[in-house]
């Protein structure tokens, strides 16, 4: 392994635990959250000086959270692109650190997806039902929806590479079981209401009922409420914190529209993963954990192609292989809080992939991979084979 630059680190997180949360606000899940991390790193509010946000919150989202939170940052960076947000955050976060204009960055979600019933998956595209955009003029009209666009990288992967319902079925399997093994996924999915909570096999997923040929229910995403908070500082704020840090090593960020001769099964991680990965001098195969962001079994299968730990077109025979399950032989190990597809989804859930590769390299994880090392968090936002961002975060334990 290359040595690597160790500027920043995680030492602070917390994940909401309540999958459905009625009568409690965006701000209240930001603020507990927050206050919950910093007492996991041993910092204080004071402490701050970095203010990462989403604009998941109310309007003017940097200024108003501020404010909601008590205190005044040097830095607000307020870049919102969806599930991949986060990771855009903690690539920041470390640039700022880099800099010297931050020590200590704080990050928040807050979501109450579920209780609110949005329709996520099945409403409209990215651009809403608002005036025409150039996002979707092209899409709306004829009626695409959210979970429509992925069902046809999904048939486009089949019909150029091969791949099969059995193999995306596999990513669902490996998940549950991680899902399982985590308290807090299993009462997400009583909360919500789920049906036979136990491990699925590749038959359960094939059998229950089509959603967007090709892409079953149980290939889908959960929609929940939920949030989550990650405290990123300084190497000499670091040393000093209550837990061991974990060291950002590598970020990469990449952005991907559709375009005439483009290829919807390559997404833009085929161009922040390299970059990533480059910077912190590690290969995929030494990856330990990949948290790579799952709003659809497809979503995962492209992005292990382009992130490097198979080669495009070979998703399907590598996730077939003796891997993906914490216990597993081969490298990596997916999703091992059980993912959005088993765990929580509340909209945009990059902050969480963040969060469970922390874990798993502090040694916590409910799913703990022996000795873990190095951990990769891939975040996806907006449509994939649309419009879309890819943010890729390479994890150190110290």
């Amino acid at each position: 392994m290359a040595v690597q630059s160790r500027d920043a680190a995680i030492v602070g997180i917390y994940e909401y635990p309540r999958r459905r949360a009625p009568g409690v606000s965006v701000l209240q899940i930001k603020a507990e959250c927050a206050a919950r991390a910093l007492e996991d790193a041993g910092l204080t509010w004071k402490d701050v000086d970095g203010l990462y946000d989403a604009q998941d919150g109310p309007g003017m989202a940097g200024l108003s959270l501020a404010e909601y939170f008590g205190f005044k940052p040097k830095v607000i960076d307020t870049t919102a692109v969806g599930g991949s947000s986060y990771e855009f955050h903690a690539s920041h976060a470390l640039r700022d650190i880099q800099r010297g204009k931050v020590k200590v960055a704080l990050l928040t979600y807050g979501s109450t997806a579920a209780s609110d019933a949005r329709r996520i998956g099945t409403g409209g595209g990215m651009a809403g039902w608002g005036a025409p955009s150039p996002l979707s003029n092209m899409t709306e009209p004829w009626g695409m929806t959210l979970i429509s666009n992925y069902a046809m990288v999904a048939h486009r992967h089949m019909y150029q590479y091969g791949t099969t319902s059995e193999q995306l079925a596999r990513i669902a399997v490996a998940t549950r079981a991680h899902a399982m093994r985590n308290p807090e996924a299993v009462q997400a999915m009583k909360d919500l209401e789920f049906e036979n909570i136990r491990e699925i096999t590749v038959e359960d997923v094939l059998n229950s009922r089509m959603i967007a040929d090709p892409l079953h229910l149980l290939d889908c995403c959960m929609i929940s409420d939920g949030g989550g908070a990650v405290v990123i500082a300084s190497r000499e704020v670091a040393r000093d914190t209550r837990q061991k840090p974990v060291w950002i090593i590598g970020a990469g960020e990449a952005t991907k529209y559709v375009e005439n001769d483009g290829d919807i099964t390559v997404s833009a991680a085929a161009q922040s993963g390299p970059v990533a990965f480059g910077e912190a001098g590690v290969r995929p195969d030494e990856i330990d954990v990949a948290m790579i962001y799952d709003s659809f079994t497809i979503t995962v299968l492209v992005c292990l192609e382009d992130l490097g730990f198979c080669k495009k077109g070979e998703g399907g025979q590598f996730v077939s292989e003796d891997r993906l399950h914490f216990q597993a032989k081969l490298k990596p190990a997916l999703n091992t809080d059980g993912g959005g597809l088993s765990s929580n989804h509340p909209g945009m859930r990059g902050i969480f992939l963040l969060i469970e590769a922390t874990r798993q390299l502090r040694g916590q994880s409910t799913s703990q991979v022996p000795d873990a090392k190095l951990a990769v968090a891939h975040g996806n936002g907006g449509q994939l084979g649309g419009n879309h961002t890819a943010g890729t975060i390479i994890l150190a334990r110290d």
